[in-house]
């Protein structure tokens, strides 16, 4: 039961990488900088930068901004769940 909770946790990390990059090349494409080199430590910022950007232009956060709460939320979970099992 474990390794199925490892996997899900994987994957879902995996996919809240593609989310975090999909926002970063949303705020790239509307004129924000982004420092490549530091992306590690500042990819929080930039993850409120699009949840501003898509508020303000929409009226509420974009898709990608909560695919990326769910799924690390969804990591955060699984990896409980496993410890507890295991």
């Amino acid at each position: 039961m474990s390794n199925i909770l490892f996997g899900i946790a994987i994957l879902s990390v995996i996919w809240g990488i593609v989310s975090a990059m999909v926002m970063i090349d949303y705020i790239t494409k509307r004129g924000h900088k982004v420092n490549f080199l530091l992306i590690r430590l500042l990819i929080f910022k930039y993850i409120n930068q699009y949840y501003k950007l898509t508020k303000k232009e929409n009226g509420k956060p974009g898709i990608w901004f909560y695919s990326f709460i769910a799924t690390m939320n969804l990591t955060l979970l699984c990896v409980i769940i496993g410890a507890i099992l295991k």
